[in-house]
């Protein structure tokens, strides 16, 4: 636990921080690539399918990579990839094969490498003095895939595109949970078949989505939202993704079939003119929505398909060095034994974030449930028999609750250019959602759903369809949503606008382009509730002139609730935040009214439990049904409750005796019980449960986390895990900067972490104590705190 500190003990601790800081400049940094090459992934024997694959990426891009029986395979994502379902589909399958092989030589020693520091993949065959390497890279500026081969002898090398989707298929049911608008609906849902053909000495592939076969006129019609279609904004009109595969010296070889795993597939090959020691070829990718089909492809084969790689490399490679330099958390790293658990944590905290890196600039954010790196379902859950395009929880719908959690960590690992295709999800669907929420109501502002689509508006299958399992109550009310979990769910939308209000705070930078969500969301919850209130009693306010937030829910666990915790503490967070913005970003209108909106606003409900006083989810709830703690929310996301306000007692009474308490032991998936842990100072509790979030992970890739409810691998379990570990080295909620404040005294580590003001703090821990120290800008050394042991 902190505490606040005496003038003498605080001025002396200041002191002692400026004399490590000016005799410790030299920091973790000097030997950062010496620490991330102890944290590469390397397996000495190939691996058995594609749940054993390694990921690679960059810019937008991921692949599996993996060696099986002697080829090199490697499944390709891009984000942005939606078809007519608004399913998320891979690109197809890459396949490499080697003639003499030296990978089907089981004599020859074998290594596949991730090397953090470059951020490529590196695989070796080598027999005696006969050696091949492989080396496959992502350009981070361009979307290519790209591969060279070096040989000590001559080889010739064939390459396949392996396509799936050849012809039209119908999806079962046990599939439509991929596109999650459709799941258990009881009509026709159909994947589309991509096009694919020989182009010249290329293969070139894509599929263009159908203009009669789009979710979003499906949505809209279900959702009453005929009357506006032509205000509302398209994103899948047009959208066209896909690519070519060429290869320098390299000539079409002819097409066949095949079948891997369960699913059978047809294959495009080229092949090399003639043996050679080195050869070069790329996958190049597009994803445009243009007006034809031609356009498209030339704007393809415009781009720089050219094999001068050595300066596009190097300027990947600088961008790795540059996204290491940002951020590092390093756990007993002198030790140096991956079968420690806290060096683990170390090591998968970078690979996790490695993971993050290759969509750092995606058309939309990180998936939750996989990213970009979901491989065969049969090896998640083995009775799904579908094909590699299957994920949970769909593609184009983003589950706010999860989404948060990926994106959360990104503020101190420096990586707040990565958060923009997060928030520009809510922003593009703004129009939207504010359209079919003044139909609905007549009022003003955005009322996002839990699980909104590309397009903004909610997922199909919550609204509810007209039979079947979904089936939607005919006394349903127009907007709001038929599934149980989520009906009445819009607390996130805040958290997203109060997020954006800490990117700012952390880096300064520009927020006009989503002031208008936030602002949006902020005026929702005010109009909507008097509204709702005046519906109920012909007064918008009650008695004592509040808010009434009612029907509500608190996160989707207490339902039909009054006054739900998250979404006061959001507002109580929000709006203050709101009112410090400089005038650039509000005017004085906006001032006094959110000043007036503040003083409307319900308090926070508290009970007793165990003769412990502890924050109630709500004021009220008719039922429960999830595996959530809401009550905890004004720890985190909000910070009411922190160790800077000196009021955490009440956070932890809650923690162990609140309504919600049995919930800590689901500790997976979305699970924040870490991360609550290490905001109100229980290191014990923290340690442990990091250790559980961060551990490697039941697959051959230790990152590879899930499925948990979710999928594999489990991208918010990541996000929450990265949270847990930073909080509990440091935490900014105001202007102090809390130093270990969670911290447990046997694990040493290194660390550079970025706080509020565009503040870098990098900090050695070593036998107990602080060993090193530097702050930029130094003006904020004054805002250092220290521990209270």
């Amino acid at each position: 636990m902190l505490a606040r500190i005496s003038i003498i003990r605080y001025a002396l601790f200041i002191i002692i921080l400026l004399w490590i800081s000016v005799n410790n400049s030299v920091n973790a940094s000097d030997n950062l690539k010496q620490q991330l090459d102890n944290y590469n992934v390397v397996w000495k024997t190939q691996s058995q399918n594609s749940s054993e694959s390694m990921p690679l990426g960059g810019g937008d891009i991921g692949c599996n990579v993996w060696v099986e029986n002697g080829d090199i395979l490697f499944y390709i994502s891009r984000s942005g990839a939606f078809d007519e379902n608004n399913q998320l589909l891979k690109l197809g399958r890459g396949r490499l094969r080697l003639e003499p092989n030296i990978f089907a030589d089981s004599e020859a020693v074998f290594s596949q490498e991730l090397k953090l520091h470059d951020g490529y993949i590196q695989i070796i065959g080598q027999k005696g003095y006969e050696k091949v390497a492989i080396n496959l890279w992502v350009d981070v500026y361009k979307p290519q895939i790209n591969i060279s081969l070096t040989s000590t002898s001559e080889v010739k090398l064939t390459a396949f595109y392996e396509n799936w989707r050849t012809a039209d298929r119908q999806l079962p049911m046990l599939e439509r949970s991929a596109c999650f608008s459709y799941s258990a609906y009881d009509g026709d849902v159909v994947t589309y078949k991509d096009s694919i053909r020989y182009q010249k000495n290329a293969v070139l592939w894509y599929h263009r989505n159908r203009p009669d076969k789009l979710l979003i006129d499906f949505c809209i019609k279900q959702q009453g939202l005929t009357a506006v279609k032509d205000e509302l904004t398209n994103p899948q009109k047009n959208l066209t993704f896909g690519g070519v595969m060429l290869g320098k010296g390299m000539i079409p070889a002819g097409t066949g079939s095949g079948k891997y795993v369960d699913t059978p597939f047809t294959y495009w090959s080229l092949t090399s003119e003639k043996p050679a020691k080195n050869h070069q070829m790329k996958f190049a990718l597009h994803t445009d929505q243009t007006n034809t089909i031609e356009q498209w492809e030339e704007d393809l084969l415009s781009s720089n398909l050219s094999f001068k790689n050595s300066e596009k490399w190097a300027r990947t490679k600088t961008w790795w060095h540059n996204y290491w330099e940002r951020s590092y958390i390093f756990i007993n790293a002198d030790k140096n034994d991956p079968t420690d658990p806290a060096w683990q944590v170390g090591r998968n905290y970078q690979l996790f974030r490695y993971q993050l890196g290759c969509n750092a600039y995606g058309a939309y954010p990180t998936k939750f449930n996989g990213g970009l790196f979901t491989f065969d379902p049969v090896f998640v859950t083995l009775n799904n028999h579908g094909t590699p395009d299957y994920r949970a929880w769909g593609g184009g719908s983003h589950t706010a609750q999860n989404q948060r959690l990926v994106y959360w960590p990104m503020l101190k690992s420096g990586d707040s250019d990565m958060m923009i295709p997060q928030f520009n999800f809510y922003k593009n669907g703004l129009k939207n959602v504010e359209i079919a929420t003044n139909l609905y109501w007549g009022h003003k502002g955005c009322g996002f759903s839990e699980h909104p689509e590309t397009f903004g508006l909610p997922a199909a299958s919550t609204w509810g369809f007209d039979s079947g399992q979904r089936k939607r109550p005919l006394d349903t009310e127009s907007g709001v949503l038929a599934n149980r979990y989520v009906c009445h769910h819009h607390a996130n939308q805040l958290e997203f606008s109060f997020m954006i209000l800490e990117y700012y705070r952390f880096t300064g930078k520009d927020i006009s382009d989503y002031l208008p969500f936030i602002k949006s969301s902020l005026r929702f919850f005010d109009e909507h509730y008097q509204l709702r209130q005046q519906q109920r009693t012909g007064k918008a306010l009650d008695e004592n002139g509040k808010l009434v937030f009612y029907p509500s829910t608190a996160a989707e666990m207490y339902k039909i609730a009054k006054n739900p915790v998250d979404v006061i503490a959001g507002l109580k967070t929000t709006l203050p935040r709101m009112l410090a913005l400089p005038n650039k970003y509000i005017d004085e209108d906006e001032k006094k009214y959110y000043q007036e909106y503040l003083e409307r606003l319900p308090d926070i409900s508290f009970d007793t439990k165990n003769k412990y006083r502890v924050i109630k989810p709500a004021e009220s709830w008719k039922y429960v049904a999830n595996m959530e703690i809401p009550e905890l929310y004004p720890v985190f996301p909000y910070g009411l409750f922190s160790i800077e306000n000196g009021n955490t007692q009440v956070a932890i009474n809650t923690y162990f005796h609140g309504e919600s308490n049995k919930k800590r032991s689901f500790t997976a998936c979305w699970s924040q019980v870490g991360i609550f842990a290490s905001r109100i100072g229980l290191t014990d509790e923290a340690a442990h449960l990091v250790v559980d979030k961060l551990a490697d992970s039941s697959k051959r890739f230790p990152t590879f986390w899930g499925p948990g409810p979710d999928w594999i691998p489990d991208t918010d379990h990541g996000g929450a895990g990265m949270i847990n570990l930073q909080e509990m080295l440091i935490q900014t909620i105001n202007d102090k900067i809390y130093l270990l404040p969670s911290w447990p005294k046997e694990w040493d580590v290194q660390f550079r972490l970025h706080s509020s003001e565009n503040t870098i703090v990098e900090c050695t821990f070593s036998k107990g104590h602080i060993t090193k120290l530097n702050v930029s800008p130094r003006k904020r050394l004054k805002d250092i705190a220290e521990s209270n042991d």
